[in-house]
């Protein structure tokens, strides 16, 4: 399908216990679309995550990626560390593409590059701040040419100048075409980079529409707070 880089149908999950974590789900991201999908604990966004990068299946329904593959930020940053390098770490996703020595030096030099890790290549990956972590794991995604990039709760345990470094990183991708997917509830923090603002609650897709059109709607009523409450106008919603 044209410009379509993932379609979610009609998509549903339960556990084995009889938890129903999502209920008949539907909508298609764009390529190039920039998408905050928001709800409370509990509400799915994780189920949704884990079911678009193929880390699940859905009990109903179907999942489909257009030419294009999905990566990861995981929200515990540290559970995506393998190498013990920046360096390491990045070439070990990379590593497991089919490419050559040449070619993986040269997508590690790329990634590093990207995400602006080149001067922490040989650090103790594990010493790096939040922020830096997660950029590591943008690039370990970058290396592995990925174009759809999901963050899970991508502020989660992050002071300050973390959440700048992680909403740098976003514009940047933002700005590269690449196909973002954050899912998270503090909207204060990305919402201004948003093209496409969707809300989960109790596994059902409430509401999918423009950011200015989801300010207008009781979030507080799906457990989430709204930014104008703090803030004076969409454009303020990003921490950079």
């Amino acid at each position: 399908m044209e410009n379509i880089a993932l379609e979610v149908k009609n998509v549903g999950r339960t556990f084995a216990d009889g938890t129903v974590a999502l209920q008949d789900v539907t909508f298609s991201i764009r390529q190039g679309e920039f998408a905050v999908i928001a709800g409370s604990n509990g509400s799915g966004k994780s189920v949704l995550m884990s079911l678009i990068a193929g880390l699940d299946e859905p009990s109903s329904g179907s999942i489909t990626l257009h030419d294009c593959q999905a990566g990861l930020v995981f929200q515990e940053a540290d559970a995506q560390i393998l190498g013990e390098t920046p360096e390491e770490d990045i070439a070990f996703g990379a590593k497991n593409c089919d490419l050559s020595k040449q070619q993986v030096a040269e997508r590690v030099n790329f990634a590093l590059s990207e995400t602006g890790l080149t001067h922490k290549r040989s650090a103790y990956a594990r010493m790096l701040s939040g922020g830096e972590k997660r950029r590591l794991a943008v690039a370990g995604i970058l290396a592995m040419s990925r174009s759809l990039i999901i963050f899970d709760e991508p502020f989660a345990n992050l002071d300050w100048p973390g959440v700048q470094q992680v909403c740098a990183i976003m514009k940047q991708l933002k700005e590269e075409g690449k196909t973002v997917l954050v899912l998270t509830h503090e909207l204060e923090k990305v919402l201004a980079l948003a093209d496409r603002f969707m809300v989960l609650d109790k596994g059902q897709l409430v509401f999918d529409g423009t950011p200015a059109d989801g300010l207008k709607e009781n979030l507080e009523a799906w457990g989430i707070r709204n930014p104008l409450l703090a803030c004076r106008s969409i454009e303020e919603m990003v921490w950079l």
